[in-house]
C-alpha cells in the first residue's frame, strides 16, 4: 500500500449532518440487496446499467465527442420525471473544483449520470470516500474516475510551498497538506516537476480510494467496480488516461 493510502485524516469533528448521513447510509447496507433492488423499483436510466469496463468506454467515447465539438443534445424535460425519485449513475468522478473543469461536459453526459465530488486538488478525504461509498453500495456505480487537470493551481502552491516556504492564509493548507504526498513522490522523477505531480496526484488517489475498506475495496476485488484516473488537457479537452 502506498504512503498516502497509509496517511490518516487530519483530526476532524463530524456535525448532526454527517451522523445522519452515516445512519442512514448504514441502514440501507444492512438491508439484503435484493430487498434494495425491490424497494428502488428500476433504474431511472436503464442505459446506465453498465459493467465497469462498458462504464469506462462510454467516458472515453463521450470526451472523444467533446473533443470533436459533435457534443449530443441533452433535454433534461425528458429525463426529469424518472430522477426526481431516484438515481443510478454509470460513474463516480473525483475532480478538481477548477472552474474550466467540467466532468458532465467533458465526458458528454447528461442529468443522473455522474455521481461527482469536487475538491480542489482531487485528492481522497474521509468525506469523498464516504460519497464514493454510497454511490457502489447504494446507488450501484460500477466506476469511479479521477479526474486531475493541467495547470493545477492546488498541486501548484504545494509545490511552492515544499520548494519555497510559501505560506498561504485560512483553511487552504488543508490541501497542500493532502497534496505533499504526491509532490513528493513526483520529485524523484526527472522532468517538469506540476506535469509529474499532477499526475503522481491521480494515481495516488486512484490507489487510496482501492484500497478503502471495506466497500470499495470489496467491489473491487469482486469486479463489481473499476477505478481509474487519467488527466484533462486544457488546451485540447482530452481527458489522458494515466491509470487504468
Amino acid at each position: 500500500m502506498c504512503d498516502q493510502c497509509k496517511t490518516s485524516f487530519p483530526p476532524s469533528s463530524p456535525g448532526l449532518p454527517r451522523r445522519n448521513f452515516l445512519k442512514i447510509l448504514g441502514a440501507a447496507l444492512s438491508l439484503p440487496a435484493t430487498l434494495r433492488a425491490a424497494e428502488k423499483g428500476p433504474p431511472p436510466k436503464p442505459q446506465n446499467v453498465l459493467s465497469p469496463d462498458a462504464a469506462l468506454n462510454r467516458l472515453i467515447i463521450g470526451n472523444h465527442r467533446y473533443i470533436d465539438g459533435t457534443m449530443r443534445r441533452h433535454d433534461f424535460a425528458t429525463d426529469r420525471p424518472a430522477l426526481a425519485s431516484a438515481q443510478n449513475p454509470f460513474a463516480g468522478i473525483l475532480s478538481c473544483a477548477d472552474s474550466r473543469i467540467g466532468p458532465e461536459y467533458a465526458f458528454d453526459t447528461g442529468r443522473g449520470d455522474l455521481f461527482v465530488c469536487r475538491v480542489a486538488g482531487n485528492f481522497a478525504n474521509e468525506d469523498t470516500i464516504a460519497s464514493f461509498e454510497y454511490a457502489v453500495s447504494v446507488l450501484g456505480t460500477p466506476l469511479i474516475f479521477v479526474l486531475g487537470h493541467q495547470a493545477c493551481g492546488a498541486v501548484d502552491a504545494t509545490i511552492k510551498q515544499i520548494k519555497e516556504g510559501a505560506s498561504f492564509p485560512g483553511h487552504i493548507p488543508s490541501l497542500t497538506y493532502a497534496l505533499t504526498p504526491a509532490v513528493d513522490a513526483a520529485g524523484k522523477d526527472p522532468g517538469d516537476l506540476l506535469t509529474n505531480a499532477i499526475k503522481e496526484n491521480v494515481l495516488l488517489t486512484v490507489q487510496k480510494l482501492q484500497a478503502a475498506e471495506p466497500i470499495l475495496s470489496d467491489a473491487v476485488s469482486n469486479q463489481k467496480l473499476k477505478i481509474v484516473g487519467g488527466v484533462y488537457d486544457l488546451h485540447t479537452g482530452k481527458v489522458e488516461l494515466v491509470s487504468s
